[in-house]
């Protein structure tokens, strides 16, 4: 089975402190997705993972996102990339500390988008590494753009081309949250199972991130990954706590957790 796990921005840093990430967060996290592995040789796993604190305000500052034209632009978008990478060298660390056989796949390094939507990326060697059982690790990271200089590619839009290219069975989102609040402004329980009809007609109670988060937060992220579902209706989608101890092991190894996306 292949699964796409990504671990939220919000988890892995403080997202009110500038360039703090939650060491050891990421390192139970990491033995976590060890002890999954360990458990079945047939699993095979993408990790994603936010920028949070790093990559966001800086993102925010310079508005890298709309299009990168100026000279101060291409500093902001030269800022954005400095800062997410500094996250995920934290990231990969950790995997490697774990004795994770992590690999890193930059976007900046291989993706060219075309007005931020059609996005250009040889999954072939990300393939490879799968083929091979190496862990291939993903982040959200600008990227070149051939309309509007360069923007920034999120995690989950990262997953969205992935889908149309990789057999992905599973989508784990491993959040700072229980799962969806049905109510963002008075947090109290969350959906179970979310669908399109409800989001629909709850999506304004959703909420966005309070942190700097130029792509949107969880009410963008859901929308992203409702219209994977379309696409891939017999996708498996969950969004969890990865606060909770066990969380994303219990997930990798079937257990229904936290806010199951369903398109029905």
């Amino acid at each position: 089975m292949l699964i796409f796990v990504k671990l939220g921005g919000s988890l892995i840093t403080n997202k009110n402190q500038v360039g703090s990430a939650r060491h050891p967060v990421i390192a139970r996290l990491a033995q976590e997705l060890k002890q999954a592995l360990g458990k079945d040789p047939e699993l095979r796993i993408i990790l994603g993972h936010g920028s949070g604190s790093f990559g966001h305000p800086p993102a925010k500052k310079y508005q890298t996102r709309l299009g990168v034209h100026s000279e101060e632009d291409w500093r902001g978008f030269i800022e954005v990339r400095s800062q997410a990478d500094a996250l995920h060298r934290i990231m990969m660390d950790e995997l490697w500390k774990a004795g994770l056989p992590a690999i890193s796949f930059p976007p900046s390094a291989a993706a060219v988008t075309c007005d931020h939507d059609e996005v250009f990326w040889d999954t072939e060697p990300l393939k490879n590494a799968l083929q091979h059982a190496l862990l291939p690790v993903v982040f959200g990271d600008v990227v070149f753009d051939t309309q509007i200089g360069g923007t920034i590619l999120s995690t989950e839009e990262i997953l969205r081309h992935l889908c149309l290219h990789l057999p992905i069975q599973k989508i784990l989102i491993a959040s700072i949250e229980k799962g969806v609040w049905k109510d963002a402004r008075d947090p109290q329980d969350i959906y179970t199972i979310l669908t399109p009809d409800s989001f629909v007609t709850h999506s304004e109670n959703i909420g966005r991130s309070g942190a700097p988060d130029v792509t949107g937060g969880m009410q963008s992220k859901v929308e992203i990954l409702f219209s994977i579902l379309r696409q891939n209706p017999s996708i498996q989608v969950s969004i969890f706590s990865g606060e909770e101890k066990d969380n994303l092991f219990n997930a990798l190894s079937g257990k229904k957790v936290g806010t199951i996306l369903m398109d029905q």
